[in-house]
């Protein structure tokens, strides 16, 4: 006698009783970029559909955020200018605290996490202080502690830092903790690949760096046990949340981090994966709501609690009609 699996597939109303992963738009955060000036709204060719913004017209998409049912945002910031040392992330009037201020008084109820980091701020694109053609760790341990003061003093909810530079966790921990913040969560991208899915994130942010890549301090793509310990020890050094990123090729790390930590696990759907799936739902190629729908059950299947993603939106508006 074989044991007939299909019993509980016949019946619409019995395969949602027994479906085992579930989306909720309360799972996600959406990426926004944001810039100097007024009235910008920039289309980023590379990925259709998502945009840099002014702060005016950042206010304007939580509004229509808060309607799908989305409050929860990570900013990345565009300046002005950019210089060796990325000044302008250092600064209590750079456009990150300028734009969480204006979040945070206008929406008081989203809830803003900031991207931590200096690719997008220095001239040369790279994530810290450098020497020559090297990333010096340390050095831009004691700049991105001044980061983080300067976004806690606007009124983050969450920093997120992401320039793998060890030992980044517990400076900012004590950083946080002894300037009065030590209610202030860390968010670390604790497994962040040196990935070719970044590609079009680099267009929207502006970030490509000027020489070379970031191998030297993001984790090579082949390594599956050097992710693992780089999660682990960012959870021992006060991580509140980790994050693998990129998420869709690399599912096996995800369920790997997950069944060695205790700790919320976030994955970051990344660029060039919005890019693809988006271009090819544009093509006609696919069914496009049906494969975002189920790359979004693949992360949380692999054992995401957070799915920071471009597809959120889209994600929310599907999750209404059903």
């Amino acid at each position: 006698m074989f044991n007939r699996l299909r019993r509980t597939r016949l019946n619409p109303t019995l395969r949602s009783l027994v479906r085992e992963t579930h989306l909720h738009v309360e799972d996600f955060i959406y990426p926004l970029f944001v810039r100097t000036g007024e009235g910008i709204k920039t289309e980023v060719s590379s990925m259709p559909g998502v945009y840099q913004m002014s702060i005016d017209e950042i206010l304007k998409e939580c509004e229509e955020l808060k309607k799908l049912g989305l409050y929860a945002i990570i900013l990345f910031g565009i300046p002005e200018v950019k210089d060796s040392v990325g000044s302008d992330a250092l600064c209590d009037h750079g456009i990150i605290a300028t734009a969480v201020r204006a979040i945070k008084k206008s929406h008081p109820e989203m809830f803003v996490v900031t991207d931590l980091c200096f690719c997008e701020y220095t001239d040369h694109g790279h994530c810290g202080v450098i020497d020559g053609y090297t990333v010096l760790n340390d050095p831009t341990l004691e700049l991105s502690a001044k980061q983080a003061l300067v976004h806690a003093k606007a009124g983050v909810d969450m920093i997120a830092p992401s320039g793998m530079m060890d030992g980044i966790i517990e400076v900012l921990r004590k950083t946080l903790d002894g300037n009065g913040y030590e209610n202030l969560p860390i968010m670390s991208y604790s497994t962040k690949f040196a990935s070719g899915y970044y590609g079009p994130f680099r267009d929207v942010a502006e970030s490509t760096p000027s020489f070379g890549d970031r191998s030297t301090y993001q984790m090579d793509p082949a390594n599956r046990k050097e992710a693992i310990a780089e999660s682990v020890e960012d959870e021992m050094q006060g991580a509140d949340i980790l994050m693998v990123k990129p998420a869709l090729a690399y599912l096996d790390i995800i369920r790997d981090v997950r069944e060695n930590t205790t700790k919320t696990l976030a994955v970051y759907n990344v660029s060039g994966e919005y890019a693809m799936i988006k271009h090819a739902g544009l093509a006609g190629l696919i069914d496009y709501d049906r494969v975002v729908m189920e790359t979004m059950i693949a992360f949380k299947r692999a054992g995401a609690d957070i799915i920071i993603s471009y597809h959120a939106k889209e994600v929310a508006k599907l999750l209404q009609k059903h």
